[in-house]
């Protein structure tokens, strides 16, 4: 039997374990409070993050990562990015030889403006070809209340990627495989920034016109990118590109849009982040995101804007205007 361990209890990873274990693998799930891991195994659901479903019995909770670790196949890594490199050095030699590991998260490094591949490769000391991504529209709510949904599984060795898409597809999850892990990354982490983008709009109670462009625009920004550092455009069309990005900037599930919503609505920065709650990666890695549009010398006029409001205190009116009386330009530019 296929054995997987998830480290990060949170929403998406107890989602994830779930989809993992009604496709058949034993899965162990791990979060750093002991008083939660019991609180899975005794009631078989997570009290704290998705109260009320019930998890497979195929899914076991543990605070102890060597526990977690132990004869895993894949190690599912679902920890918000920028604390990646510092659990992942803790993890790492808990893990076996020919493990697997496995990024579900959506962010670029701040500093080092690094993938989440990229940073796992780098602190594991592991080849490209063991590392995958999970990618794709993947609403932890809805996938827990197991409504159809697909995702990419992505790694430029074709044979990891597919057993990884044997080991999470079920009646309701449908993993494709793809090798382009450049773009899938940047497309699950640039939608964050523009998420944000879309919600600020919503807040600030503009219309569908409005929001499709930013949608639109921002898949563009994402496709110069990805251009850019060498992916395929057409990752962008797919999965990880637009289905993660429509998904992200319509569904008041998704963190970043409502963050956004926040923002738009007049909320500080400080007080989304408290009405949230829950980590909206595109918070922190909007300044990344630019970074690395920077150093490949790519024009990404959304993301800076979302800069500018999330982190410069530009109030969202201003940096509208700014952005609309950008020069005019052909529409592939």
């Amino acid at each position: 039997m296929t054995k997987a361990a998830v480290f990060g209890n949170g929403s998406w990873g107890t989602a994830f374990a779930m989809v993992m274990a009604d496709a058949g693998c034993e899965v162990s799930l791990w979060g750093r409070r002991p008083a939660l891991a019991e609180a899975i195994n005794t009631t078989r659901t997570n009290p704290d993050y998705l109260p009320g479903v019930e998890l497979p019995r195929g899914v076991t909770a543990t605070a102890d990562p060597a526990e977690a670790a132990e004869g895993a196949d894949f190690a599912v890594l679902v920890v918000p990015s920028q604390t990646l490199r510092e659990n992942l050095a803790a993890w790492a030699p808990k893990l076996g030889p020919e493990t697997v590991l496995v990024s579900l998260m959506k962010g670029i490094e701040l500093g080092t403006a690094k993938r989440m591949s990229e940073v796992i490769s780098e602190v594991a000391g592991v080849p490209a070809e063991r590392v995958a991504v999970l990618t794709g529209p993947n609403l932890a709510r809805e996938i827990a209340a197991r409504q159809p949904a697909a995702a990419v599984a992505a790694c430029v060795d074709e044979s990891v990627a597919q057993r990884l898409q044997a080991a999470c597809m079920t009646p309701y999850f449908r993993p494709y495989t793809n090798t382009d892990v450049v773009g899938c990354e940047l497309g699950g982490a640039v939608k964050n920034v523009i998420g944000l983008a879309v919600g600020i709009a919503n807040g600030m109670g503009l219309g569908d016109n409005s929001k499709a462009t930013l949608i639109t625009r921002g898949l563009a920004e994402t496709t110069r990118l990805g251009l850019a550092m060498g992916a395929d455009p057409l990752t962008f069309s797919g999965l990880a590109g637009l289905g993660d990005l429509v998904a992200t900037c319509s569904s008041p599930l998704s963190r970043n849009n409502t963050f956004g919503t926040n923002l738009g609505r007049g909320m500080t920065l400080q007080e989304a982040v408290a009405a949230t709650r829950q980590t909206a990666e595109g918070v922190k890695s909007c300044e990344s995101v630019l970074d690395l549009g920077r150093r490949h010398g790519v024009d990404m006029p959304i993301t800076e804007t979302v800069v500018s409001i999330v982190h410069d205190g530009k109030p969202p009116v201003v940096a509208l205007k700014e952005l609309m009386s950008r020069s005019a330009k052909p529409e592939r530019c």
